[in-house]
């Protein structure tokens, strides 16, 4: 790689990693609003709604095709983001 691509990465990982850093705070307001939801359950089986699930990606693949984004990338991570919930659910799920 040539020392000017060099430096045009350099740049762009920055940006990235600014980037990264909002993500950082976006998720830390979700996961506080995850846990205001999970707060309201009263049985561990209402933590898992198959049907707010396909709402969310139909909703999430709408919005990616109209903002040219490939539908793939946003389904794999709002697939990741929202099981990964799940399972912060279940760990934290208290019995009332």
């Amino acid at each position: 790689m040539s020392p000017l691509k060099r430096k045009k990465l350099g740049k762009i990982r920055s940006q990235l990693d600014i980037l990264d850093n909002s993500l950082i705070k976006i998720i830390k307001k979700r996961t506080s609003l995850v846990k205001k939801v999970l707060a309201l359950k009263e049985k561990k089986n209402q933590i898992v709604d198959q049907k707010r699930i396909k709402l969310i990606l139909n909703n999430i693949r709408k919005k990616s095709i109209k903002n040219k984004i490939d539908p793939k990338i946003t389904n794999r991570i709002w697939k990741n983001m929202i099981w990964s919930y799940i399972d912060f659910e279940r760990r934290n799920f208290k019995k009332k």
